[in-house]
């Protein structure tokens, strides 16, 4: 037998995940995922030489005019000298601009390729791996955590790699003006380096929190819009609001301590610029009066002075993101990392022309981190043709034991085979035609009715929906609405009702036409008068499949040729109606309480 392991105990929500998060190297990640976008990068740096450059040679070209020019009143000479300025200005604006565009074209690829990659990753994942970051930390790391890695990348293209030619560039010309207020300007790159120092130390526990926090609105969020017409049932709205309110306060918290720590290094690195500044021009304007410095070289160096500080402050901003920046590139490569705990084998099976033969045998299972078993030696077969039930107490594990046939999970022990073949050992997508699960809770997708009923079966046509709405008692109602098959209807369903929902989900998979159907109580939204009628059509339509049902209610399934009593995860009964009401004590009392003796009998 093959298969994966079951997934190791884990801490189950959003916080877990989050602490385990590792603080992975974002430069490792931006280098791997810039790798596809390499001629726009290059071109993003060959512009910013230019501009670099040219924004060096600027104050140098206006030094000579105000002293050769502007300060003898050369005008011929301010013109001519002028004009060349100008030219390198021009070509200053425009390779900047250039350098902008072609880093935020490599930039916004690397975000479109990694959102690319985190999605394909999120739909490889199984359950357990959904249970263990939950959606609405995936949510936020597709979109928040990829933004906070493309604008930092964006800035850095910017700044990084003008930084360091505008510092080393500077400081040479600067040498050229004047050595000792030259010694002014590296006395204060060491203190405002110590003060990037300390805000990269200070902002990566600080920012992690504050993902967290993103993490947590988010989920509160989420609940509130999807849960809304339960807060309006129970009139909760208050509590909502507080729970909101929390969440809130929680983030803002973060949010200021964040702020708090840019604001006072951010604050501490601007003074010691501007004493810089003010030690420059005094001491400038003691050389100029003394005559050992011309006004133009006193200007000149002003503006490589405030280029050298400039560039240093611009990229202590980059540093103010790069902790959030980390934070996200770890949470992102945590999800890229995590190999999902249900995968196809490499040998995997890829066909199977058997008739639909279900066998679970021993079937074992327990969630990742419970103390219990919820499945204990389950065994139960369902043939073609004939129609199995699941009936229990709340929480005996029917739910649980669907979700496993079509490997939503895998078992800890035991097996389960159709056609003889372990479900491990198939291909994912010769599952997803062979068996159709209709969930216990129906959900559709925005769009129109038919791409929904297409969802499973792409290439069906109109008949073929007719003819599934028919089975599913849906017809009627679809034909009623004003676009029919093309009315569209909103995310989750919610613009139809339950029972209208459930029948929807039930004709879609009988579009899909597996040979395995697992019905997860997908009738209890429908009154008794339409189970019947959608049972009786679907003994006639899917006659030749293998149905496994799994019902809160007796009526239901009492007709079934084989009914399976769960009761605390074991099967304490198999039988007919007939057969299990003499004989087994825990089906009698399910049916005991909700029929009468006639109708029981």
């Amino acid at each position: 037998m093959t298969g994966n392991p079951p997934a190791p105990p884990a801490r189950k929500g959003d916080d877990a995940a989050e602490e385990a998060a590792p603080e992975a190297s974002i430069l490792r990640l931006i280098v791997e995922y810039l790798r596809p976008h390499r001629r726009p990068l290059l071109l993003a740096i060959a512009f910013q030489i230019v501009q670099t450059l040219a924004s060096l040679y600027v104050p140098t070209l206006n030094a000579d005019l105000i002293n050769n020019g502007v300060a003898s009143g050369d005008t011929s000479y301010v013109l001519r000298h002028g004009g060349f300025m100008l030219a390198v200005t021009v070509v200053q604006l425009t390779a900047a601009a250039l350098g902008v565009y072609f880093g935020a074209r490599a930039a916004m690829g690397l975000g479109r390729d990694l959102r690319a990659d985190l999605f394909s990753q999120v739909q490889r994942f199984s359950a357990a791996e959904m249970e263990r970051f939950g959606a609405p930390s995936l949510i936020t790391r597709s979109t928040n955590d990829v933004t906070q890695i493309v604008t930092m990348l964006t800035m850095a293209l910017m700044l990084f790699l003008t930084a360091p030619i505008i510092a080393i560039g500077g400081l040479a010309m600067a040498l050229t003006l004047d050595v000792p207020m030259t010694g002014v300007l590296l006395a204060s790159i060491p203190v405002i380096s110590v003060a990037i120092y300390f805000i990269v130390v200070s902002m990566v526990p600080a920012s992690r929190v504050m993902q967290r926090c993103i993490d947590g609105i988010n989920k509160v969020m989420r609940e509130h819009i999807t849960g809304i017409r339960v807060i309006r049932a129970f009139v909760r709205d208050d509590h909502e609001q507080h729970r909101f309110a929390e969440a809130n306060a929680e983030l803002t918290d973060a949010s200021l301590r964040v702020g708090r720590v840019q604001a006072f290094f951010g604050a501490t690195a601007m003074v010691f610029g501007n004493l810089t500044s003010i030690a420059v021009v005094w001491i400038g304007a003691g050389r100029i009066a003394d005559g050992t410095m011309q006004i133009g070289d006193l200007i000149a160096f002003l503006t490589y002075a405030v280029l050298i500080l400039g560039s240093v402050m611009m990229s202590m901003g980059v540093f103010m993101m790069a902790p959030r920046a980390k934070v996200a590139a770890g949470r992102i490569r945590e999800v890229l990392d995590t190999e999902p705990t249900i995968a196809d084998p490499a040998d995997a099976v890829r066909d199977l022309p058997g008739p639909g033969n279900l066998d679970l045998e021993g079937v074992t299972f327990r969630y990742a981190g419970a103390e219990e078993a919820v499945l204990r030696g389950v065994d139960l077969v369902a043939r073609p043709g004939q129609t199995t039930a699941v009936i229990g107490s709340t929480g005996a594990g029917k739910t649980t034991l669907l979700n496993l046939v079509p490997r939503l999970f895998d078992v800890d022990a035991g097996t389960i085979r159709v056609d003889g073949v372990d479900v491990r050992d198939m291909d994912r997508a010769l599952i997803a035609r062979t068996i159709g699960l209709v969930p216990q809770r129906a959900y559709l997708f925005s769009g129109t009715i038919a791409s929904n009923l297409r969802y499973g079966n792409p290439d069906a046509d109109d008949d073929a929906l007719w003819r599934a709405l028919t089975t599913a008692q849906a017809a009627d109602f679809v034909r009623a609405m004003p676009d029919g098959l093309d009315t569209v209807i909103g995310q989750g369903g919610s613009t139809v009702s339950g029972g209208q929902r459930q029948r929807l989900a039930i004709a879609r998979t009988l579009v899909a036409n597996p040979r395995v159907y697992l019905f997860d109580d997908s009738f209890s939204a429908l009154d008794t008068a339409t189970d019947a009628a959608l049972r009786a059509a679907l003994a006639v339509d899917i006659a030749d499949a293998a149905q496994v049902i799994v019902a809160q209610r007796v009526s239901t399934i009492r007709d079934a040729d084989r009914i399976v009593v769960l009761e605390a995860g074991r099967v304490v009964g198999t039988g007919t109606h007939e057969e299990l009401l003499e004989s087994n004590p825990v089906y009698a009392e399910i049916v005991n309480s909700q029929l009468t003796l006639q109708e029981a009998l």
